[in-house]
């Protein structure tokens, strides 16, 4: 039976299995999957496998080690110190943005439908505890700024002022809530 480095083999008349290291006359050198070197005349060998590409003995660790590794987690994004502070949660006030169409609505229940929006999500953001919100109410003739500022006098826990002009212009005012830990 014809041999070649790599093949794998088993002893006729034992119990061992090993690949070929090399061949010299009618002598098979052979590695055991125990990890032994012996050698024996062809006769006694049976090819139980074709050649394998990597020997046991020629495994380069370092490779395999490599395929291995985890890839590097991204890095993280920086953030910038303006980002950071941007307020969570903004709530427009505009009465387009509240109801499909504001026909047939007098300017009193329009601005009670703000007012109890701007509640409603107060409470939410309360509850959340959400520290930061922006009311974006819009300049007008500032009835609407007037109610908002009222209204957010009433609460103890909180702190309200014009929000970021470059950001949402004179229409708008951001809520700091005290959370209580």
């Amino acid at each position: 039976m014809e041999f070649k480095k790599g093949d794998k083999v088993a002893v006729l008349d034992d119990v061992l299995e090993g690949y070929v290291l090399k061949i010299e006359a009618d002598k098979v050198y052979i590695e055991t999957t125990d990890g032994f070197e012996m050698d024996f005349n062809r006769e006694e060998l049976v090819k139980i496998e074709t050649s394998i590409d990597v020997m046991p003995g020629d495994v380069d660790f370092d490779e395999v080690l490599k395929e291995k590794k985890l890839p590097p987690k991204p890095k993280s994004r920086r953030i910038k110190p303006k980002e950071r502070n941007l307020p969570p949660m903004e709530v427009d006030l505009h009465i387009e943005k509240l109801t499909r169409s504001s026909r047939g609505m007098s300017n009193h229940d329009m601005l009670n439908l703000q007012m109890e929006t701007a509640k409603r999500q107060l409470e939410f953001a309360i509850s959340k505890r959400i520290q930061k919100i922006v009311f974006i109410h819009g300049v007008g003739e500032g009835v609407l700024k007037a109610e908002l500022d009222f209204f957010l006098g009433r609460y103890d826990n909180l702190k309200f002022y014009d929000a970021d002009y470059q950001k949402y212009g004179l229409g708008a005012t951001e809520v700091y809530i005290f959370q209580n830990t």
